[in-house]
Formats: structure tokens, sequence, C-alpha cells
């Protein structure tokens, strides 16, 4: 199954027809994440019985423009990192003080992968995830022009790969799977395996609500 074509016409229709289904590029705070989408999702028994403050964070969605097609830019986390290690991910990290979203998203886009942001046109920001480790993430969404070179910041980054942006806007690619965590609460998840990348967990989540949001689906 095929995600369906968003909007027939050139690059910059698409652009347009993508930044009306986004928000704008506006400030935000990390209050609570409600309104969003959240690790806690396919596990609203876990979700936290008491407000906690969460530490705001950005990701790049970035949407390279290629012949055959828009790709994702993606990565593989370093095995030296404390956490998450290993997993595939969206460029991105924690917002420094007085940063807005998606300066967070093009500066740790260039940290971890060298992607220079006058490669980047930016057209919004998706929905806001909560992650169980206490994140409230921005996704936020830009075009990329090809010609840029990346290289990974070994401290940080593995491997950098493109995934097509059609795969990962199909529903039918998404599986609901599960895991015990260390305290032995099992934790359910969205995953997806494109060419022996397994993108899973927070990231897989975020991509599947950027499918909701542009196409409208209901949370499976």
């Amino acid at each position: 199954m095929n995600a369906p074509t968003p909007h027939p016409g050139p690059p910059h229709d698409l652009r347009e027809w993508m930044a009306r289904h986004l928000d704008p590029l506006e400030e935000r705070e990390a209050a609570d994440g409600v309104g969003g989408r959240s690790d806690f999702d396919l596990n609203p028994e876990q979700f936290p019985p008491t407000a906690t403050p969460l530490t705001p964070a950005s990701v790049l969605v970035g949407l390279v423009e290629r012949e055959a097609g828009l790709s994702v830019i993606l990565t593989r986390r370093a095995d030296t990192l404390r956490r998450h290690t290993g997993q595939v991910a969206l460029p991105g990290g924690r917002r420094d003080p007085g940063e807005t979203p998606w300066q967070t998203a093009l500066r740790e886009a260039e940290e971890e992968i060298g992607l220079h942001p006058s490669f980047v046109t930016l057209v919004g920001l998706s929905t806001p995830y909560r992650t169980g480790t206490g994140y409230l993430i921005t996704p936020v969404v830009g075009f990329v022009r090809p010609g840029f070179t990346l290289t990974p910041n070994p401290d940080e980054v593995a491997d950098i790969f493109e995934t097509p942006f059609g795969f990962l806007m199909d529903p039918a690619n998404y599986e609901q799977q599960e895991r015990t965590l260390p305290t032995g609460e099992t934790r359910r998840f969205y995953a997806m395996t494109h060419e022996n990348q397994y993108i899973w967990g927070a990231t897989a989540g975020m991509l599947r609500a950027l499918y909701d949001r542009l196409y409208g689906a209901a949370v499976a």
C-alpha cells in the first residue's frame, strides 16, 4: 500500500500544501505536553500521575528533494552514548536557553551530521511529542536542497542514511510492538524496518504523528 500523493505539482506547491497542515514557526513552551503525542499514547496506563517538568528539545524532519521523490534524513546514534545507544533517530537535541525550536533543530543538525542551514527551507512544526524520559520534542519540518555534504559527529552519530518519505508516510508499514522495561513494565510502541534499519520508539512515533497530521488519519 502506498501513501496517497499529497498534492501534484512542482516542489513549491508541495511546500505550500504541507505548510497549511503544520503549525507556523512560532515559539512553543515545554509545558506538560497536553494536546500533543507521546510514548504513552499506546501505554495510557503508564502516564505519570503527577505533572513533571519536561525538557524542551527539537528534531529536524529533513525532506531531501531527490529525483526519485522525497526522502528523510535519519541517523543511527553512536554506540558510546549513555541513552538510546545505537537507535535510529532524527537529527536533534535539547534546546538551549533563548533558542526557538527551529533554531535548535538547525543547530543540532549541523552539529550532529554537518548539514549547513543554508540547504534547509523550513515549512512548519509538527505535533509536539513527549518521551518517557522527560523530553518534549518539537519536530521541525524542512525541505533540504540536494548538493550538501554530511559528516557524522563521531561522538553522537554512527551512521547517516535516507529513507523514502513515501515509505514513512504509509501506515501499512507501522507495527505495534512491545518490550519489557528494566522496571518490569511492558511498553508498546510503533516500529518499522526499511533496508535493515529498525525505526522505533519516539522516532517512529513522531513520524507516525506527522503522517496523521498531513493525511488526517486516526491513531490505530
